[in-house]
């Protein structure tokens, strides 16, 4: 089961993130990030936070049919951490985390930080990136030709087998600090393997000429 957290931030276009949204059963706007889900045309079921990024608190007013929870300024999540939460108490299995690029840094390492934890979002979308959670195998497609950044996000030492990249990981064993950046996928299918640990890939929107 798929659900959706719409956090503050800047985002991707729709049609970046247009699959997913068709999917999920559980879409939950997080503070700010109801900001985006109105930009993308996209009625959240559930909006939640403490509203202190809102501009203004009447913007809730135009969603009625939404399920509203707000929380205090103090308190011990964040609200995209709240989001995620939400979603796993309504049954989902899968999440998917849209926003959060530009703005502050410790609210960007904030979200990264959720990769580490046991349920992270399984893909993250910004404006100017794509970052893929791998646990298992990575089936890669459509990316001939990019620059990919692999980093490893747990505590212990990260094994993997790769193909199709310039750069192969696999005799590699990455520990918590550890990256590979700028890497170039040079096939039409590419894959990663992880014998342990868990990585994130983070891909950089592609440029327009």
């Amino acid at each position: 089961m798929l659900g959706i957290v719409f956090t503050g931030g800047l985002g991707p276009k729709r049609e970046d993130v247009e699959e997913y949204l068709a999917k999920a059963q559980v879409i939950v706007a997080a503070d700010s990030g109801l900001l985006l889900a109105e930009e993308m045309g996209v009625e959240p079921g559930i909006i939640l936070g403490d509203m202190d990024s809102l501009p203004d608190r009447s913007l809730l007013e135009r969603h009625r049919h939404a399920e509203i929870q707000v929380y205090p300024t103090e308190k011990d999540d964040t609200d995209t951490e709240l989001a995620l939460k939400c979603l796993q108490s309504r049954g989902c299995t899968e999440s998917i985390l849209i926003g959060g690029g530009g703005g502050r840094l410790d609210h960007l390492l904030g979200i990264v930080s959720l990769f580490y934890r046991p349920d992270p979002p399984r893909r993250w979308f910004t404006h100017g990136e794509e970052v893929i959670y791998i646990s298992d195998t990575l089936e890669i497609r459509g990316l001939k030709g990019r620059v990919v950044t692999f980093m490893p996000v747990s505590r212990e030492e990260c094994r993997m087998k790769t193909e199709g990249l310039k750069w192969p990981l696999d005799s590699l064993r990455w520990k918590p600090g550890d990256i590979g950046i700028s890497n170039i996928i040079l096939a039409e299918e590419a894959r990663v393997t992880m014998l342990q640990g868990k990585l994130i890939m983070i891909v950089p929107k592609k440029e327009r000429p």
